[in-house]
Order: C-alpha cells, then sequence, then structure tokens
C-alpha cells in the first residue's frame, strides 16, 4: 500500500516539473517580451509628439494598435504639463536675469481625445487632429495592462498571490518638448 502511494506522489510531482514549470517559464518570458514591447511603443510615441511639438491622431491611433498587437488590452493615460510662464519672465529659456518660476497646469487623455474628436467633427473636418504642444511643455505616458495574462493566471492559481488591481505588463515615459507644435 505505501508502495503505491509513494508511487502516486512521484508521478504526480513528475507531471507538475514536466507541464507547469515550463509552461510557467514560457509565459513569464511572454509577458518579460511584451513588457518590452510595450515600453519600446511608448517611449516612440512619447520622443515623437516631443520632437514634432504636438500629439496626432494618427500617432496615437498607430500606438494603440502597436500596444493591441501585443494580445493584451491597455490602459492608456496621457498627461500634458502646460507650461504657464510666470508674467515676471521674459521667456521660457534658463538665463540668470529672469524672475520667478514656471508653473505647470495638467491636460489629461479625455482632454486629448475630446480635442481630436472636436476637430474630426467640426463642419470642415481636420483629416488629422492634432493636439499642439509648445516648447518646455511635458508630455507624460503610462500603459497598464487591462486583462490577466497566462502568467498571472498560473502565479494566481499555484501562489494565490495575484489581488485584483494587479498588473503584470507596464510602461510609462516622459519627455519635455522640444519644439512648438504649429
Amino acid at each position: 500500500m505505501s508502495d503505491s502511494l509513494i508511487l502516486i506522489i512521484a508521478i504526480v510531482l513528475a507531471a507538475i516539473l514536466m507541464f507547469i514549470v515550463p509552461l510557467m517559464s514560457i509565459s513569464e518570458r511572454n509577458d518579460d517580451i511584451t513588457q518590452l514591447a510595450v515600453q519600446t511603443a511608448t517611449s516612440d510615441f512619447v520622443e515623437t509628439a516631443t520632437t514634432k511639438g504636438k500629439i496626432t491622431q494618427d500617432d496615437y491611433s498607430a500606438f494603440v494598435q502597436t500596444l493591441a498587437a501585443t494580445g493584451n488590452t491597455y490602459e492608456i493615460e496621457m498627461e500634458v504639463q502646460v507650461i504657464d510662464e510666470n508674467f515676471g519672465k521674459k521667456s521660457a529659456s534658463t538665463s540668470g536675469d529672469l524672475i520667478g518660476e514656471n508653473s505647470y497646469f495638467s491636460v489629461y487623455t479625455s482632454t486629448i481625445e475630446d480635442k481630436f474628436r472636436e476637430q474630426a467633427e467640426a463642419p470642415t473636418p481636420v483629416k488629422n487632429p492634432v493636439y499642439p504642444l509648445k516648447q518646455g511643455d511635458n508630455f507624460i505616458v503610462t500603459v497598464k495592462n487591462t486583462n490577466k495574462t497566462i502568467a498571472q493566471l498560473l502565479r494566481g492559481f499555484f501562489y494565490t498571490v495575484a489581488g485584483n488591481d494587479t498588473y503584470q505588463v507596464a510602461a510609462s515615459y516622459s519627455s519635455t518638448v522640444t519644439s512648438n507644435g504649429n
């Protein structure tokens, strides 16, 4: 009787080692690759916008499509910190003879998307709607996956450590605008 129990335990242990461990390893590797792709896409999108000095609907759509190609769903948060220059300043450049400090106010994703929608639905619609940026503004994009990846599901099944609001794939990137968007 004790030999059969040891044999059953050995078979279960062998099944775990042969199937579950490699599956978890491959799914974790897939999440790492997805993480790299999302980080690269996010940094490219932000750098393009800050170099051009504007966020275009075409660039944003291409960014969303690139993220969708990873097979996950994402929550995309954009923030533009618009420079509001102090009246005592002559320009946004750094110089020793300027008075005061710059302050910023933030514009978020919904406002940017509303601006795209307004331009697209105007009496004379714009083909590629634009949200203009000016030199000195900061542009920040944060991306988090909203679905559960296979690695998260397996980890949650075996370790029971995954909560409802945890995410596996996330990226954040920010840059300062270097040219005025016209």
